[in-house]
């Protein structure tokens, strides 16, 4: 079983690597938007969530004045950004849970879920040698995606300074 310490590291470094990923999305709206790298920094933080920020470079990528090969490369960008979005929600909007006999830990998430005639909420979920492990290849996607996405400002001569 994992132990306390290595799953507090790795959701550590699964937030930093989301928060420095994310953050470069200013340089996608800045070359899509075609506004400085300043003024993209007021959308960006104007932009309260990674699901608002991620929308906002998706419509301006499919806008048509925005080269096709562009449009693709970010849409796969982005594609990519929000299937790892899913595991950093969960990590950040749970609460953790530790036997300190055993060391087995747990999450459960503070999210409901709703049906026609009931609800549910508080899941539960072991943290496992096969949760952490997705959470290692979730921060390797994360970090091939901040590579793709300073390629695409270059290629495409993106306000990045």
């Amino acid at each position: 079983m994992p132990k306390l310490q290595e799953i507090l590291l790795l959701v550590g470094q699964l937030n930093y690597t989301w928060t420095n990923t994310e953050s470069l999305l200013i340089y996608l709206i800045a070359g899509l938007a075609r506004v400085d790298k300043e003024t993209a920094i007021v959308i960006f933080l104007t932009l309260n969530t990674p699901r608002a920020r991620i929308d906002l470079v998706e419509r301006l990528a499919k806008m048509r004045s925005t080269p096709v090969s562009c449009r693709q490369e970010i849409l796969a960008i982005t594609r990519k950004l929000s299937k790892e979005a899913g595991l950093r929600n969960k990590f950040n909007h749970c609460i953790y849970s530790f036997d300190p006999e055993s060391g087995r830990g747990i999450t459960q998430l503070m999210r409901i879920f709703e049906s026609k005639d009931e609800i549910k909420y508080g899941k539960v979920e072991s943290l496992d040698e096969t949760e952490i492990e997705r959470i290692r290849k979730s921060i390797s996607a994360l970090v091939e995606i901040n590579k793709a996405i300073w390629a695409v400002s270059g290629k495409y001569g993106f306000p990045t300074g």
